[in-house]
């Protein structure tokens, strides 16, 4: 977890004082158990997404994503991008194409900060998807 306060600011020989802040590294979606459909070494980057995938989970195509391969305990960053709508894909492309290995079972995280208060009210959006990669339970 990342916590960032804020800190007094000295300005040549002055100081202001700067309202405390805390904010907290959390959750705020994630794709749980999808299959890896494929793995392109060749392709320049990134982790390719059924769009609507990513729509359920209010990931945006080109957005930070940590992945966590199931089959071999993996843990990579990268970002996501559009596949198409309604395929059930889920491609590793470029280096992460190492990661795993089609068929394998991942976990797709997005994170974002929120202040105390948010954090105390939030709920991450999980979508739970079956042996398709469809949309099986949405919470």
């Amino acid at each position: 977890m990342a916590c960032f306060r804020s800190r007094k600011l000295s300005v040549i020989g002055e100081s202001e004082e700067v309202e405390e802040a805390m904010l907290r590294h959390m959750l705020r979606a994630k794709i749980h158990r999808a299959v890896v459909t494929d793995a392109c070494l060749e392709y320049e980057g990134s982790l390719t997404v059924d769009e609507d995938l990513l729509d359920a989970a209010g990931i945006l195509p080109y957005e930070l994503v940590m992945v966590s391969n199931l089959n071999n305990g993996e843990r990579f960053t990268t970002y996501a991008i559009n596949g198409k709508r309604g395929s059930g894909e889920v491609v590793l492309n470029g280096p992460t194409a190492r990661k795993g290995v089609t068929g394998d079972r991942v976990i797709i995280f997005c994170y974002e900060y929120y202040n105390d208060d948010e954090a105390k009210h939030h709920c991450p959006r999980i979508i739970q998807v079956d042996d398709d990669n469809r949309i099986a339970n949405c919470s």
